[in-house]
């Protein structure tokens, strides 16, 4: 149970972290120099990508903390 958990949170934390680097965040353009291509989609873009970075490195925390089995 512990490992399919990890997985899951592993997974949610990549697709946060995709979601708000490629499709939240400031979009690709030229000149990079202009306003319409220098600030994010969403203001709190770069905060959900470090949402996700701590999710998926909370997964391990997670592992090692549940029990093997729920029993013991």
């Amino acid at each position: 149970m512990r490992k399919m958990i990890a997985y899951l949170m592993i997974a949610a934390g990549f697709a946060l972290m995709i979601a708000a680097y490629f499709f939240l965040a400031a979009p690709w353009g030229f000149p990079p120099s202009d306003v319409e291509f220098s600030d994010p989609r969403l203001p709190f873009a770069p905060g959900m990508f470090i949402i996700g970075f701590l999710v998926v490195f909370l997964a391990a925390v997670v592992y090692e903390i549940l029990p093997e089995k729920w029993g013991k």
